[in-house]
């Protein structure tokens, strides 16, 4: 009997995937991979079902004849290993980055020898609503809640970009690239006290009260489900903090990181050239543990954000801060700099890691910005924040345009410099 090869990365089988099992067994024996954990992720399939469950769950298909795991989105491996008759996937993979897939397995097929089967991708009302639940069902706050955890989990590096809007949110959502033999895309969003005070035209100066704070955080969740990291500055008084963590694990926020400043807030980028003060060891390691008492769960992070570097007071200040910190309750260390180097921030990870294993560091490479992922975590690096390059890019364009508009007095030549209304709306999808 001839072997016939389908990939699902899925938490729920609906007529859709019956449809391809049903053209798969009229060819032969139905081989059904199930992608990996990582490569779920990197597919921008975030799992709500174990792999184990996964499996079983195609296991109860009465036309699946053998259920095993893809370890990596490009087929070149499994084809290899089982050299199938014939490859089966819907038709919907043939535009946008999917394409780069289908590309593979039609080279790999050229060189194994077999087929690929397309069926016309199923579309109904069912099919849609179960999409549609999915989608919503991973946006509730008691599932977007845990799963920065989850990630940390599964994924050497949780890469993170910085929303503002909703509209900004998603793009972090949907923007998914070939890169690196598959696909790749962003894990988490960062809502950044700088950007959203930007973004009002106000300066960050923890202007922007909590409850401005909430109604971003709001924009964004309504329309995306990635966990969301907040930026809470220095988190105001501890009784004032606890309070904010209690509201935020509520609504769903995955973490949160708190500065050890006090006093009126500057950004930590001017460093020394204005005043800013770093609060004792003893009394912000005493908000991070009212913050953790005030948690109804386990899920929620508190993430602790060190200055030293940023103040020129060395890494043996950093250390000693970190130690204190995670002895108080921080789930993760943030050690921010701004040298255009990498390498006090890599020395300080060095020494925390291996003292502290478990414990994720974070780091945010904005003036250090040559430094990859893979480097990053090579020196424990767990969480990567790219925190204000989409408001960044903006404000330029931006610019641009208007200046463009005066300079003309139409806006004609401005547009080649602007995407289509019809590829904005195309995000957006209609309820």
């Amino acid at each position: 009997m001839k072997t016939v090869y389908t990939c699902f990365c899925t938490d729920i089988i609906h007529d859709g995937h019956r449809n391809i099992l049903r053209e798969a067994a009229k060819l032969g024996r139905v081989v059904v991979g199930v992608l990996s954990d990582p490569e779920m992720l990197r597919y921008n399939r975030f799992p709500t079902r174990t792999l184990a469950e996964r499996m079983e769950m195609l296991r109860a298909e009465d036309l699946v004849d053998e259920v095993i795991v893809q370890e990596h989105i490009f087929y070149d491996e499994i084809l290899e290993k089982l050299r199938p008759d014939y490859v089966i996937h819907g038709r919907n993979w043939a535009q946008g980055p999917e394409s780069a897939l289908r590309s593979n397995v039609l080279a790999c097929l050229a060189r194994l020898g077999g087929e690929l089967v397309e069926p016309p991708y199923t579309y109904n009302e069912e099919v849609v609503e179960i999409d549609r639940r999915m989608r919503e069902h991973l946006a509730m706050p008691e599932r977007r809640r845990g799963r920065l955890r989850r990630l940390l989990e599964i994924i050497p590096i949780v890469k993170t970009i910085e929303v503002h809007n909703g509209l900004t949110g998603l793009i972090a959502e949907k923007t998914v690239v070939e890169n690196d033999g598959g696909l790749d895309q962003f894990d988490a969003m960062w809502i950044s006290s700088l950007c959203d005070s930007t973004t009002r035209g106000k300066p960050d100066i923890e202007l922007v009260d909590f409850s401005d704070r909430i109604q971003t955080i709001n924009e964004v969740m309504d329309v995306t489900t990635k966990p969301v990291i907040l930026d809470m500055d220095t988190g105001g008084t501890a009784e004032h903090f606890a309070y904010n963590v209690r509201t935020l694990e509520r609504i769903g926020v995955s973490a949160v990181i708190v500065e050890d400043k006090t006093g009126a807030k500057r950004n930590s980028l001017f460093g020394t050239e204005v005043a800013q003060t770093q609060d004792t060891i003893e009394n912000f390691s005493e908000k991070i543990a009212a913050g953790k008492k005030a948690l109804r769960t386990d899920e929620f992070m508190i993430i602790a954000r060190i200055e030293s570097l940023i103040l020129e007071k060395g890494q043996e200040d950093a250390l000693r801060r970190a130690d204190a910190y995670v002895a108080a309750g921080a789930d993760g260390i943030m050690i921010h700099s701004r040298a255009k180097t990498p390498d006090e921030v890599l020395a300080f990870c060095d020494a925390f890691h291996a003292s502290h294993p478990d414990i994720p560091i974070v780091a945010v490479p904005s003036s250090y910005n040559t430094i990859t992922e893979a480097e990053l975590a090579a020196h424990g690096v767990r969480i990567v924040i790219y925190a204000n390059q989409l408001t960044r890019s903006a404000f330029p364009a931006m610019e641009e345009t208007a200046r463009s508009i005066l300079v003309h007095h139409r806006a004609h030549e401005a547009d080649q410099n602007l995407m289509p209304i019809k590829d904005i709306i195309r995000l957006i999808e209609v309820m």
